[in-house]
């Protein structure tokens, strides 16, 4: 079953052109991991300060495998520097209403 992933993100007002570079030289990698079926980088009309990831996944399992390569050999550390906040993340089930 296809779920979705929300990251949302609030840069730092002087790091939204090193923020654009990064996430373009890392979503690379998130857009080629087994099970993932596309990711929107979404940014508030505006606030160029604030973003949301929208995340396709095949299933929670690729997820979760995802999730996992992030958090050990695939960590981004260095996010740290951009971001003014902690992002917040909620995984999305679809429903049939």
């Amino acid at each position: 079953m296809t779920v979705m992933g929300i990251l949302e993100l609030t840069l730092k007002p002087d790091a939204v052109e090193e923020a654009k570079a990064f996430f373009g030289r890392i979503l690379v990698d998130t857009r080629a991991f087994d099970g993932c079926e596309g990711i929107d980088v979404l940014i508030a009309e505006g606030d160029e300060t604030h973003w949301v990831l929208y995340e396709r996944w095949r299933d929670e399992a690729a997820h979760d495998a995802y999730r996992a390569w992030r958090a050990g050999e695939g960590a981004t550390p260095e996010i740290g520097t951009l971001i003014a906040a902690p992002p917040t993340s909620t995984r999305f089930l679809p429903t049939d209403i």
